[in-house]
């Protein structure tokens, strides 16, 4: 099993700038996948960041620019810096992490519990 804790969420002004990290423990052999997803209150949950072992990433359009994605290998820590936020961007924000636990094991994907992100004056 693969549990994942996230931190970094908050309260933070138009304009302001908030990096969360999503740290993963367990059995991990390996991670070939590391994302973080958000959802609004009544909507579903989207995409935001997407970094591949291979380390090509891929962002929604809403937030090129102004989002990074990272990852510490050494931590099996990913990170999402987000900076020029906007009141759209509160959200209740996920990591999510595809891994495999042993050299045999399948793919299996795995998520945070989220950390709330509210940008607001």
């Amino acid at each position: 099993q693969v549990q994942l804790v996230e931190s970094g969420g908050g309260l933070v002004q138009p304009g302001g700038s908030l990096r969360l990290s999503c740290a993963a423990s367990g059995s991990i052999f390996s991670m070939n996948l590391m994302a973080w997803y958000r959802q609004a209150p009544g909507k579903q949950r989207d995409l935001v960041a997407r970094l591949r072992s291979t380390g090509i990433t891929t962002y929604a359009d809403s937030v090129k620019d102004r989002f990074t994605i990272s990852r510490d290998n050494t931590k099996n820590t990913v990170y999402l810096q987000m900076n020029s936020l906007k009141p759209e961007d509160t959200a209740v924000y996920y990591c999510y992490v595809e891994a495999r636990t042993g050299v045999r094991s399948g793919i299996y994907g795995y998520w945070g519990q989220g950390t709330q992100v509210t940008v607001s004056s």
